[in-house]
């Protein structure tokens, strides 16, 4: 079986690439993610006669991905030990809103309370609330809607009054 740390990597390597979708099958496990849909994990059982491990790479039918402008411009602002960080304080995904039909809990330039709810972290079926725990503005937000994020990954950028 795979290890979390295997799979958070191969996570990694695949979202920052232009592959769409990634099939990897060693000793009976399989791994297949797929960019903009369901990451799915599967066990299957061993065949009697295993072969070395395969790898299958889809190229994406459309246009190619771009890279992210705002992650870039956005490193220079994370280092600016004036601002104060919020961060995850779990491995799940990062949810902006309740739900998709309302709005984001905040925005660049909303102000924070230290128990403004910012967003949501989704960790085991479990939807956790985090709370701002500075009083401030929102100055950026460094994560999407929808995506994983780690333990300690910082989520907000908030200039503290």
């Amino acid at each position: 079986m795979f290890k979390i740390q295997e799979i958070r990597e191969i996570i990694k390597l695949v979202d920052s690439s232009s592959i769409d979708e990634f099939v990897y099958e060693v000793e009976g496990a399989k791994v297949k993610l797929k960019k903009n849909g369901v990451v799915v994990t599967e066990a299957v059982a061993p065949k009697k006669d295993v072969a070395a491990p395969v790898v299958q790479q889809v190229a994406p039918a459309a246009a190619p991905v771009k890279a992210e402008e705002p992650a870039a411009a956005a490193t220079p602002a994370n280092d600016d030990p004036s601002l104060h960080k919020i961060v995850s304080p779990m491995v799940g995904t990062f949810y902006a809103a309740s739900n998709p039909e309302t709005p984001a809990y905040v925005q660049i330039g909303a102000k924070v309370g230290d128990e403004t709810i910012v967003c949501i972290v989704e960790a085991m079926k479990l939807f956790n609330e985090i709370e701002a725990e500075v009083k401030g503005e929102i100055v950026e937000v460094l994560v999407k809607d929808g995506e994983l994020v780690e333990y300690g990954q910082p989520l907000f950028l908030v200039k503290a009054e």
